[in-house]
């Protein structure tokens, strides 16, 4: 179809109506969308601010117009960063300043220093000196001017003053009646200097320590001289210390500040317009002060406790003295915590609450006792002081991306692409009941997927008011029926006890499971060999039984209605045989309900119905059905310090597309927004060729799976990785270090079957025979399990390939990777030319589909063993 240039409104909606469409865009917005995508307008900015939150780890993204109307607005968010997931390591450090960007973006470069601020720290001490008087004389004239008798709030951080200069400077002559004072960010070392020189502020409220070398040179001592020798103290260090009271909640509340610094004695009745109040991390060990009362906060709505020992509080009297504030409506707190266990029992309590943690109490009462109570206690990017900045924003980026996958009319891209919104777009945090709504959108100046520059939309839901926070649901459209509290364990802490329970149930019940089966035995599959010379006629859409199936006892027919044997990469289902004309009477090579191998969950599922956690296979999570029990499994693995790497791999696809390998909680559950998948733990310690991970595909013939009958190709293929195995952290995003299936198409390092044998056992000092045999047992109780939990596999005109894909691991034990269906098991005979040996003598890997259909449809045993 010929592209269409946007020229005027008409040509967008046209170009664009798909999009359009699945974007969830407001018809209303459409025309002011196209308007400012024309014109690349990005006016974000003048309707919204992005401000630091928990302690600057995190940044949020206020609105700062007057208000804004549901769906009034629309707004072009820029994508800092895209990339497909296997590049990402690569472009943060071959991109100059992405690095640094992305770092800032997510608040992991905070204890960084600018080569600026390094320039500022080393001035001379006359300069710093002269620098610190300017802003005392600055204060002081401020003062002056407002009609103040004295400075009350004094803000000192960052200046470079050391003790001899803290002393040289005589704050406490110059400023007596000092209320707040901060000296955050300097170099002061000496406790008894400090403790002698803030303690002659005698009616001093708050001090700010905080990134003073002296808090790492001292003990308590210096904290307890301080609080000591500064009766009126309330706030040391961002803490509470036991005389907080009306003041402290006034500065937490918004109240007192440096623009009102408030005084000691008139402040009777300051907190009765107050209706928010964060605590959060204050270190408050009893909240019972007269302060902290309905008569003094007759008003207080909001409430956050989170982060507060409260130990010297019972529940029942914390519950008690919450229920007294009538107007409380919205409680953050730990959970469990200090007001117990259980989110139930705490809105049980105190009735008048109408949100949890962020949480309508209605939704929280519908999910029942299970609910994820700290749901939007959000997950913290952690790092060392020497970890590189990469690594840094590795680590963090899962709590920032979003996804999207390319397709056009003729196919979707195997690959999807993961992107960060800029600054202001990365700002959005989570709520269940968002007030804005955020969707990727491809625009095409030019009518063509070509011309495509990715944007991602935003536009408000709700009517926003200036000063709320602006936020996205994270699981738009993702409810409990799809995981979606076990899915918040990306972005936020929950309950690990529970996620342990439910895994421990689940492992109970498969190594309850454990079983083995007894292959069924009766009469051999006919052959089809036809006495009278005439020749099976073969209709097939695979290009390589075309080529390479030259047997005289084999025609190929272009018409599968008049074919013997029909051998298709197709599923062969009824609507197939409607279709084409095939029959009952004609032989396919699929069985019923082979998806139980091919498809990597059912393979999981059945394997594990048949015996629990065999050995030979490493246990398996379908993500889509048992990510709770996943969950548990590794945070118990972290628990017990076990290896906790996992390998995820899409149900359906082949050569290790969409395959990736990670340690990262948040990752592997967001890699699930990529399409359905499995998790599982990851060989970490294979057995090694050369240095090189490697994996064994084997060729297994099926004639019958009732009863069972069996044949393994005696020519397996080895498939090498390109680079040298590595269990390093940046190794992970090597494809050629990781995965071998890339010889298909890329640098191939391939060996005959001898050839690799041969060097395995002077290698390993082993004996290859054994290996053999532990792998064709396994391979045996694949299928028998197969047939076993599936009975509805059986059909007398089934004949099928199967490949096995086999690893074995640092002990020589066989792993079973998967099994995969006809089509993908052609790929390896197309490059395999060498001459092998097998049982029956030498054989091409051309001639390899001779020997298949032989012994398929002919009962021949050359060059395979039945098992």
């Amino acid at each position: 179809m010929a592209s269409t240039k946007i020229r005027d409104y008409e040509d967008f909606v046209k170009v664009h109506a798909i999009l359009l469409a699945a974007s969830g865009i407001p018809p209303s917005l459409h025309f002011q969308l196209f308007q400012k995508l024309s014109s690349e307008t990005f006016d974000g900015g003048s309707f919204f601010q992005v401000e630091p939150c928990e302690d600057g780890r995190q940044r949020r993204l206020i609105l700062t117009s007057d208000s804004m109307e549901k769906e009034s607005q629309i707004f072009l968010v820029d994508h800092a960063w895209t990339f497909r997931l296997p590049d990402a390591r690569k472009q943060l450090q071959d991109i100059p300043g992405l690095a640094q960007r992305m770092a800032s973006l997510m608040c992991v470069d905070v204890d960084l220093v600018s080569d600026s601020d390094d320039a500022n720290l080393e001035r001379d001490g006359n300069d710093t000196r002269g620098n610190v008087v300017e802003i005392l004389e600055s204060e002081i004239h401020k003062a002056k001017e407002k009609g103040a008798e004295s400075v009350l709030w004094l803000e000192l951080e960052e200046l470079g003053i050391d003790d001899a200069m803290l002393l040289s400077l005589d704050l406490s002559s110059k400023f007596p009646n000092l209320l707040a004072l901060s000296l955050h960010g300097n170099k002061l070392q000496n406790a008894e200097t400090v403790v002698q020189e803030v303690t002659k502020f005698k009616d001093l409220r708050a001090l700010w320590l905080n990134e003073n070398p002296v808090l790492k040179n001292c003990d308590d001592h210096m904290r307890n001289a301080i609080i000591q020798g500064v009766p009126r103290l309330e706030i040391f260090n961002s803490c509470f210390t036991s005389k907080f009271g009306q003041w402290a909640f006034g500065f937490c509340g918004g109240i007192f500040g440096k623009d009102n610094p408030g005084c000691f004695d008139n402040t009777a009745h300051a907190l009765e317009s107050l209706t928010s109040l964060d605590l959060s991390n204050r270190c408050i060990h009893s909240l019972f002060n007269k302060a902290f009362s309905a008569t003094e906060m007759p008003s207080l709505s909001y409430l956050n406790l989170r982060g507060n020992p409260l130990e010297q509080n019972s529940v029942n009297d914390l519950l008690k003295l919450l229920k007294e504030f009538t107007c409380l409506q919205a409680l953050e707190v730990d959970i469990p915590g200090p007001l117990g266990g259980d989110a139930l029992e705490i809105l049980q309590s105190l009735p008048n609450l109408s949100q949890l943690n962020g949480v309508n109490a209605s939704k929280i009462i519908e999910a029942g006792k299970h609910v994820i109570d700290s749901m939007l206690l959000p997950r913290i990017p952690e790092w060392t002081a020497n970890e590189p900045l990469v690594d840094r924003v590795i680590n963090a980026m899962w709590l920032y991306l979003m996804t999207y996958r390319l397709a056009d009319e003729e196919k979707i891209d195997e690959t999807s692409v993961w992107y960060v919104m800029d600054e202001l777009g990365s700002a959005l945090r989570h709520s269940d009941e968002p007030n804005f709504r955020v969707s990727p959108f491809l625009y095409m100046p030019e009518g063509n997927l070509a011309s495509a520059v990715s944007f991602s939309i935003l536009w408000p839901i709700q009517n926003v008011h200036r000063g709320d926070e602006c936020t996205r649901d994270f699981l738009l459209g993702i409810g409990e029926d799809k995981q979606r509290s076990a899915r918040l364990t990306a972005w936020f802490h929950t309950p690990i006890n529970y996620f342990i329970q439910v895994y421990e149930k689940y492992f109970q019940q498969l190594c309850s499971k454990a079983t083995s089966f007894t292959c069924t035995k009766g009469s051999p599959a006919r052959s089809l060999f036809r006495n009278d010379g005439s020749v099976l006629r073969v209709y097939t859409d695979i290009p390589q039984v075309e080529e390479f199936l030259t047997r005289p006892e084999f025609s190929l027919t272009s018409d599968p209605k008049e074919a013997d044997i029909i051998w298709t990469s197709m599923q062969v289902d009824e609507e197939m045989k409607k279709t084409t004309g095939i029959t009952e009477n004609q032989y396919i090579n699929q069985f019923p309900y082979e998806a139980c191998l091919v498809m990597k969950h059912h393979l999981a599922d059945t394997l594990q119905k048949a015996h629990g956690r065999p050995e030979w296979f490493q246990l398996t999570y379908s993500l889509e059905t048992h990510l709770s029990e996943l969950i548990g499994d590794y945070y118990v693995r972290r628990r017990d310090g076990l290896d906790n790497l996992w390998i995820l791999k899409p149900w359906n696809m082949a050569r290790t597309i969409d395959t990736t390998v990670t340690s990262d909680l948040s990752a592997i559950i967001r890699l699930m927004e990529t399409g359905p998948k499995i998790c599982q733990r990851y060989i970490e310690h294979p057995a090694l060729f050369r240095g090189k991970k490697f994996d064994l595909r084997y060729i297994v013939l099926v004639r019958s799976m009732k009863p069972m009958e069996i044949f393994l190709s005696d020519v397996f293929w080895v498939r090498l990785a390109n680079n040298t195995y590595s269990l390093d952290k940046a190794s992970l995003f090597e494809y050629e270090t990781h995965f071998t299936v890339m010889n298909y198409i890329g640098r191939l390092n391939h060996m005959s079957t001898p050839e690799f044998v041969m060097e395995f056992e002077e290698e390993h000092h082993v004996k290859w025979l054994d290996i053999h045999n532990r792998v064709r047992n396994m391979i045996q109780t694949v299928f028998e399990s197969a047939a076993e939990v599936h009975p509805e596999m059986h059909s007398s005109t089934s004949r099928a390939m199967y490949g096995v894909d086999v690893m074995l691991d640092s002990s020589f034990q066989p792993k079973l990777l998967e099994v995969t269906y006809c089509p993908d098991c052609t790929r390896a005979c197309k490059y395999d030319t060498k001459a092998v040996i097998g049982s029956g003598g030498v054989i091409k890997g051309r001639d390899f589909f001779n020997h298949v259909f032989g012994c398929l449809f002919l009962n021949e045993t050359t060059h395979v063993t039945q098992i």
